[in-house]
């Protein structure tokens, strides 16, 4: 007895005859251009600063005398070279960067062997040192850039002041910053709004949404890019640009590098005796320290960041209560028994 219900019954396919498979048609079609797609979609794999990084860090080992593909002992040779010039964490990094160039090509990787990890490990406890940190811009510190800025005359004032402001209060990288557009701002009642289209975050590509109120004191990072949209008469494009020696703005975005060193002159001008240990990633540790000094929430601060991990969180939290939650602290600030 076969089963039957209220469709009408499908004749079965016999197992005899060929089977004709109906050809789907894709957008491309010819091997070049699925080749051309493929490469691509793995370059999209690895984000443009991991590629320059890596990059960098071959042809340093080619201009060694580093021949690709090389083997394990001249990883070797490699390493105890620069085992005293060079940070290990950079030699770390060029190490890997090594093992994916082999490991891409499909060669077998020199890195891996336990050998050369062992070697990397004993560089690291021999001549490891401490990682240098980037000064916070506490938000006393960032009043007076600003306060300086609003009394410097000229388009690079405004524009500096925009640039420093948005990227403290939004806690943006720099390279997020020299990429903001201005189809990327949504003016609200509340304040500016703005929709990251891609971060180092989120490498997929989902959208990070940043919003910044209005400000009642010295800082307003929206009334400060307002100031200097108009005044440039900057409608479409890059948010940040190119100023030339006669005054004129450019169509290209500031340079990433421009960031550290915009930021470093306005704080020496302003008189900060710790310019020199700025950098762009003064402003997001800043906006972390200064928000939890203010009582800001800790979901709050990591929203704000865009920070994925909750310890990177912790450890500028840390860092900004290291004199107010101090066990020392409480010893030495003991009060007298009357």
């Amino acid at each position: 007895m076969t089963a039957s219900n209220n469709n009408e019954s499908v004749p079965p396919i016999p197992l005899d005859e060929p089977i004709t498979l109906l050809r789907t048609p894709g957008t491309l079609a010819t091997p070049e251009q699925l080749a051309l797609q493929h490469q691509r979609f793995l370059a999209a794999a690895t984000s443009d600063n991991t590629r320059r990084t890596y990059r960098s860090a071959i042809r340093h080992f080619q201009a060694w005398g580093g021949v690709l593909p090389c083997d394990e002992a001249t990883a070797i040779r490699y390493l105890l070279t620069f085992a005293e010039a060079l940070n290990p964490r950079t030699l770390a990094l060029r190490l890997t960067a090594l093992a994916q160039w082999h490991r891409y090509q499909g060669f077998p990787d020199p890195a891996a062997t336990a050998t050369v990890r062992k070697t990397l490990r004993g560089i690291e406890r021999v001549h490891g040192r401490p990682r240098q940190k980037a000064k916070a811009l506490l938000l006393e510190d960032l009043d007076r850039i600003v306060t300086h800025l609003s009394a410097t005359a000229g388009l690079a004032a405004l524009r500096d002041s925009a640039l420093i402001q948005v990227g403290y209060f939004g806690a943006f990288r720099r390279n997020e910053l020299v990429t903001l557009e201005v189809r990327y701002l949504h003016w609200e009642q509340e304040g500016l709004r703005i929709t990251l289209p891609r971060s180092k975050t989120d490498q997929e590509g989902q959208g990070l949404d940043k919003a910044i109120p209005y400000g009642d004191s010295i800082c307003c990072p929206a009334k400060a890019l307002r100031c200097w949209l108009d005044a440039a008469q900057i409608e479409q494009g890059p948010l940040f640009r190119r100023i030339s020696r006669w005054g004129v703005v450019g169509e290209a975005a500031l340079n990433v590098g421009s960031v550290n060193a915009i930021l470093a002159a306005r704080a020496k001008e302003a008189g900060l005796s710790h310019a020199p240990e700025m950098s762009s990633h003064s402003l997001r540790r800043g906006l972390a320290t200064s928000a939890h000094r203010a009582g800001a929430d800790f979901l709050e601060i990591k929203r704000q960041g865009g920070w994925r991990h909750d310890g990177t969180v912790h450890g500028y939290i840390e860092e900004a209560g290291a004199f107010e939650e101090n066990a020392a602290g409480s010893l030495l600030r003991r009060k007298q028994d009357p």
